[in-house]
């Protein structure tokens, strides 16, 4: 995923480990980006059923991206949505003008 201002790609790869389980991979130049894949080394899968404050990806995200609107928590839910067959794989796009 291109993540927009910053200049950053990343690369979110969700697994499925389980029914309802996935372990996550996400390879990214941006250094905070790098501190959360390294504490997002669990497996994940409820997090798609929670509201925002309360998912463990955002939560975790919070205490890494000094960006809030970094796009790279919803990619990795997403991701996740999708290995679990939870949503179809369509990109999703954001177009913003000024």
């Amino acid at each position: 995923m291109s993540a927009g201002d910053c200049g950053y790609t990343a690369v979110i790869t969700a697994e499925k480990t389980g029914k309802k389980k996935v372990r996550l991979r996400i390879v990214c130049p941006c250094e905070m980006v790098k501190d959360l894949a390294e504490d997002l080394e669990g497996e994940y899968g409820r997090e798609v059923f929670s509201p925002i404050l309360d998912s463990e990806i955002y939560r975790v995200s919070s205490r890494h991206i000094k960006h809030t609107a970094c796009p790279v928590p919803s990619a990795i839910l997403k991701a996740v949505e999708v290995e679990l067959d939870l949503a179809l794989p369509k990109d999703v796009r954001m177009k913003i003008k000024k």
